[in-house]
């Protein structure tokens, strides 16, 4: 693919592609340079593209193997590999349900959990809606010799609501239930298998406790690591354009979508995941 070009979008995390068509055949050099930037990078920003859910599915086989999301409830019916976002659906209550709300990483709570999410940008609020992310690389590298020797080692409980959680996501029906974890056990301290840079990988909304520790203290080291990974230095905020198609690694990352645009206007996007492996 020619004239594909990349631009960092801040120090440590993102990077902009322009030039390139995912709805057409990519030749091999050029995907090897996407996967590059995206391991490098942790946000892939590929601009200006036009894509059917089919035409989105299909392209990301430049990048790995489709994650069976955790809810069908959102899947799209003509390609349910396919899920959607939108700020036009509700809790049973009738009270509105914002996707993405809060610090996280996605389905941390699998065994084997998905490597990246992709989301592509079908109608957007006019201003507001950015997603925010956190480089937990950066944040560990950060952290004092003290504290990686206090967190090397130590494994969290994971589980697909935590009774901690500020957010209450929707429930899942009994089918997605049964295809669920109950709980799964992941390190605190996670080492990216492409890269091998270590990372925290921590989750407000899915971890429950950590191993071995007592409940409030695993609350309140979990409460410092947070408070200490989400400062400004460490994130990379960004701002939505009709026809993004953003790849994030949740192997490094966590995300947040932030809900401060008028509710009346639409924000639908599509959502795919890829598969990852069990963090070590």
């Amino acid at each position: 693919m020619t004239g594909c070009t990349i631009n960092l979008l801040s120090d440590h995390t993102g990077v902009e592609v322009l030039g390139a068509d995912l709805s057409r055949p990519v030749d091999d050099a050029t995907r090897m340079l996407l996967n590059r930037a995206f391991v490098d990078h942790g946000v892939l920003v590929v601009r200006d593209q036009r894509l059917t859910p089919v035409q989105m599915l299909d392209a990301m086989a430049l990048f790995g193997e489709v994650f069976a999301q955790h809810n069908t409830r959102f899947a799209i019916p003509d390609c349910p590999q396919i899920h959607y976002i939108s700020n036009q659906d509700t809790y049973s209550d009738g009270s509105r349900y914002i996707p993405g709300a809060g610090y996280h990483t996605d389905h941390s709570n699998a065994l084997e959990p998905p490597k990246a999410t992709v989301l592509f940008a079908v109608e957007l609020p006019e201003r507001g809606g950015d997603t925010q992310f956190v480089n937990l690389q950066e944040a560990y590298d950060g952290l004092s010799a003290a504290t990686k020797r206090r967190i090397d080692g130590l494994r969290a409980i994971q589980v697909y609501q935590s009774r901690f959680s500020g957010r209450k996501l929707i429930g899942l029906s009994a089918q997605n239930r049964d295809r669920t974890p109950a709980s799964v056990i992941h390190p605190i301290v996670r080492t990216h298998p492409e890269s091998g840079r270590k990372g925290l990988y921590i989750n407000p909304i899915r971890i429950e406790g950590i191993v071995g520790m007592a409940q409030a203290e695993a609350l309140e080291l979990l409460d410092e690591l947070l408070a200490h990974s989400i400062q400004e230095k460490y994130q990379y905020r960004h701002q939505w354009r009709i026809g993004d198609l953003v790849m994030w690694d949740n192997r490094l990352l966590l995300h947040k979508a932030n809900a401060d645009y008028d509710m009346d206007q639409m924000r639908y996007l599509y959502r795919v995941m890829l598969k990852g492996d069990a963090p070590y």
